[in-house]
């Protein structure tokens, strides 16, 4: 079945940076744009950003723009998210997933604080 294992969270100082990363498995994953959501407590999950399946094509959101980047590795089924500058409001569950998204997997826990 359709899998996503996210990893790489951790606790960080503001203005600093991290590299989150995604397995997928369960489905033809080149054939499939990927994106990066987050969920702070106590609000709905949100796009974070989209990296498209052909000439990997990139959107992000606009409070993530320029500081963010995501990228694709289409023989080893996997999806990256640097974050560089990270603020507080950063703070989040991040999860991927695919377009149109299957289902959920556990998700990584970005905390940014002093």
């Amino acid at each position: 079945q359709v899998q996503f294992v996210e990893s790489g969270g951790d606790l960080v100082q503001p203005g600093g940076s991290l590299r989150l990363s995604c397995a997928a498995s369960g489905f033809a994953f080149s054939y499939y744009p990927m994106s990066w959501y987050r969920q702070a407590p106590g609000k709905e999950r949100e796009l974070v950003g989209t990296v498209y399946n052909t000439r990997h094509a990139t959107k992000y959101a606009d409070s993530v723009k320029g500081r963010f980047t995501i990228s694709r590795d289409n023989a080893n089924n996997a999806v990256s998210l640097q974050m560089n500058s990270l603020k507080p409001e950063d703070t989040a569950v991040y999860y991927c997933n695919r377009e149109p998204f299957a289902a959920w997997g556990q998700g990584t826990q970005v905390t940014v604080s002093s």
